[in-house]
Parts: C-alpha cells; sequence; structure tokens
C-alpha cells in the first residue's frame, strides 16, 4: 500500500503554502551505556552458552553503537520489574525528557507554547492515557484549544511520519505552527529472561531520548517539506514490533529486515523521486534512520551512497544508539547543525517501522 502526500506545482518550486522546519532540540537522560560495559553484562545478564556469548561479542563489535543514554544505572535497568512498575517510570521521565526538549525547541524557534497550534507526541516504548501531550500542555503552558495528534504504535518510523503529518496540517492551516516532541525509552523494555535474538540485538542497539522540532507555516529559513510518501510492506506484519506480556514488552524483530529494506530501497527512492519531478542525482543530503549497522549498509549499497554521503547517521548511532522515532529527528539536528545545505539544494529524509512500512519525505533548503 502507498500513500502519497504531494504538494501543488506551486508548492515544489517553493511558493505558499510553507511547511518549514523551524527549530530542532534533543534531550538525553544523565546515564550512560558503552560498548564494554554491554560487554561486560552481556554474559553476566543473559543465560546463553559460551558459543553463542561469543557470536554475541562479535555483534557488539560490530553494530557501530559505543555510547548510549538510559534514564537509569545500568545495574537497575537489567533487574525484572513488574510492568505496572515499568509504566509508571515511563511516564515520569517521558513527561521530563518530553518538556526538556520541548523547551529548548520553542526558544530556538522564539516561540511561545501559546503560538503552538498541534502538538504531535511520538512514542512506542511506553503507555499513558492521557497521553504526553495533555501533560504538557498543563505544565508548559499551551493553549487550551492547541490541537493534539499522539502517534503510539509506528516505531522507528514515527518521527518521520510526524514530520509529513505536520506538513498536511499546514498545507490545510496555512500560517499555523506544529510542535513535534518524540520520546522513547527502550531501557524499560529491557528483558533479562528473554534470549531471543530480536531481544539480544535489541540490548545492544537501543537507548533512550527524546527530541523536538518545530515546524511552521510561516516563511521561514530552514528545510521546507515538499512531498511525503509512506509505504507499507506487503504480508511484514511480523517483521517488527512488540509483544505486550506480563513481563513487559519484548521485542519483535525479523533478522531478514536489512535485506527487505535492501530489495524495494532503490525503487521505492526513485518512483518517489519522479512522483516529484526529481531524480537521484538532485539529493545533495541523506537523512536516513539507520536501524543498525547492516541495515544502513544495505540501503547505502542499493542506492550507490557512500559512508561520507550518511555519516550523520553513523554518527548518532555511534553516539546515542537507536533511539527508535526520535533517531530520525536527532539526524535531522546532526545535518542542521554541522552539514547544512546551500539554499535550493534537496534532501531526502527516510525511515523504517513496523507495519513494516517506510517513510520518505523529499525536502528543500531554503
Amino acid at each position: 500500500m502507498v500513500q502519497v502526500s504531494q504538494p501543488s506545482p506551486a508548492s515544489l518550486n517553493g511558493n505558499p503554502p510553507y511547511a518549514t522546519i523551524a527549530a530542532t532540540a534533543t534531550a538525553v537522560p544523565p546515564f550512560s551505556i558503552t560498548r564494554d560495559d554491554m560487554k561486560y553484562y552481556m554474559g553476566r545478564v543473559f543465560d546463553i552458552p559460551e558459543r553463542r556469548l561469543e557470536a554475541m561479542m562479535s555483534i557488539v563489535d560490530n553494530a557501530q553503537v559505543h555510547h548510549r543514554h538510559a534514564i537509569f544505572p545500568i545495574d537497575y535497568t537489567i533487574e525484572p520489574r513488574p510492568l505496572a512498575q515499568t509504566n509508571n517510570e515511563y511516564i515520569d521521565h517521558a513527561v521530563k525528557l518530553g518538556r526538556e526538549a520541548a523547551e529548548k525547541c520553542l526558544e530556538r524557534a522564539g516561540l511561545l507554547p501559546t503560538d503552538i497550534d498541534l502538538i504531535i507526541t511520538v512514542s512506542c516504548t511506553g503507555f499513558m492515557i492521557p497521553s504526553l501531550d495533555a501533560h504538557l500542555i498543563n505544565l508548559m503552558g499551551f493553549r487550551s484549544n492547541v490541537r493534539r495528534m499522539p502517534f503510539t504504535e509506528l516505531g522507528c518510523a514515527a518521527g518521520a511520519m510526524a514530520l509529513s503529518r505536520s506538513a498536511d496540517y499546514l498545507r490545510a492551516n496555512p500560517g499555523g505552527n506544529v510542535l513535534i516532541i518524540a520520546v522513547e525509552l527502550p531501557s524499560l523494555t529491557f528483558q533479562r529472561k528473554d534470549i531471543s535474538q530480536a531481544n539480544l540485538i535489541s540490548s545492544i542497539l537501543f537507548g533512550d531520548g527524546a527530541a523536538a522540532v518545530v515546524v511552521t507555516g510561516q516563511e521561514k529559513p530552514g528545510p521546507r517539506i515538499l512531498a511525503t510518501e509512506t509505504y507499507t510492506f506487503p504480508d511484514s506484519l511480523g517483521a517488527m514490533g512488540f509483544d505486550l506480556r506480563d513481563s513487559g514488552f519484548h521485542i519483535l524483530l525479523a533478522k531478514d529486515v536489512p535485506e527487505m529494506i535492501g530489495a524495494k530501497i532503490e525503487s521505492l527512492v526513485h518512483d518517489f523521486l519522479a512522483r516529484c519531478g526529481r531524480v537521484q542525482s538532485d539529493i545533495k543530503g541523506w537523512i536516513l534512520h539507520p536501524g543498525g549497522a547492516r541495515l544502513l549498509g544495505n540501503v547505502e549499497k542499493e542506492l550507490g551512497l557512500c559512508k561520507c554521503d550518511t555519516q550523520p547517521s553513523w554518527d548518532i548511532l555511534k553516539n546515542v544508539g537507536n533511539l527508535s522515532s526520535a533517531t530520525i529527528l536527532f539526524i535531522l539536528q546532526e545535518w542542521l547543525e554541522k552539514r547544512p545545505l546551500k539554499t535550493g539544494e534537496y534532501a531526502l529524509a527516510g525511515a523504517f517501522g513496523p507495519g513494516f512500512s517506510a517513510e520518505f519525505l523529499l525536502l528543500q533548503w531554503n
């Protein structure tokens, strides 16, 4: 299934309606998990045979994740706790980190909470009703009539999808302001007694963090969202997700996900760009959610890219790990701060998540 959101020709030429990324911000919790920590704790935490442990050590070395953040010290993180307890911990820390990222982002955009017309909150690593946006409305002073759109089940693709939905809203409501807040706390989904390969891999990859983005319908400097597209892979429900049990969230992750994406990525990207009147050579920035090292490597191979084309994705994977939905927003900030494109140049953003789905955006620097 393909869903396409494309602007009018006037919009592709840089004319109104605008959907411009005006500011980004990130926040990470204070505790750290290093690659050496993983090697030390792997054999002490998981009851796995020595030969399998040796194989996992090799995966730790090749995962390209050197450092991650967590809301608790590692000794507490690895201990089993009831789902009710971990979910309460999720609520407390999601509100704290989400508020930190949101306040920083609004300050960078030069906006007040009362200037925001729509809040999109994104998370898949815990559960809360009322949702995060309702908590922040009370804490931060947003208008009582601010619109709310919480995303809870889109996984790693959700940060990109939030950008897409913000553009849809601003095309229908020109001149407005959207605040996106993505908070993920995968450390709370850690399962000590689950020795499935999916759980072992996730314990190596995922870190905690939050990101916020202001997307505005006003004429501002920054990347404009020109077009977006969603693609859902046929018969792929089991590729990625969570299984909710009494002990908490257990990750589902098919081992062939990198190959599944690699087999489709070239045609998906080229067809999307063709519908936007562009070709791959027009793209000067590749803002790609890495997932893991093998997935990003497959994407590079199939698109004929080199590591220099996607270095910000590798840097985020190395320094904070995979933060699920927030990852693409961390990478977006890395491009904005360290590798901004020239006015008029194009970038393609892409992320992948449960469904199994891919989300693409065409951006143009303004």
